[in-house]
């Protein structure tokens, strides 16, 4: 329970920088994925030296993700909210 010298903070919730990148590396991840087990031909691995690097960047990039969420669940980011001292907002007149 907060009190008058500890103002109350709320989690950053959706705005949390970390979900946003986690969710551009996750898209671009899924893509790579997809692309590395159906559309990637046998030239093309010859090419990378044997190796299907869409599909090895895509899992990667999903391991960074999840990286990324588990990151911001267990250390959230917290806001502070502003309070009120005798009537006047903080930062108000400055």
């Amino acid at each position: 329970m907060a009190t008058e010298s500890q103002p109350r903070a709320h989690k950053a919730g959706a705005f949390d920088i970390r979900l946003i990148i986690a969710l551009l590396i996750g898209v671009y991840g899924v893509i790579l994925t997809v692309m590395g087990i159906g559309f990637t031909s046998d030239e093309e691995i010859a090419k990378a030296a044997g190796t299907n690097i869409n599909l090895w960047a895509g899992i990667g990039m999903l391991v960074v993700a999840a990286l990324f969420v588990i990151w911001a669940k267990v250390r959230p980011l917290l806001v502070p909210v502003e309070t009120e001292t005798d009537g006047t907002p903080s930062g108000a007149g400055e």
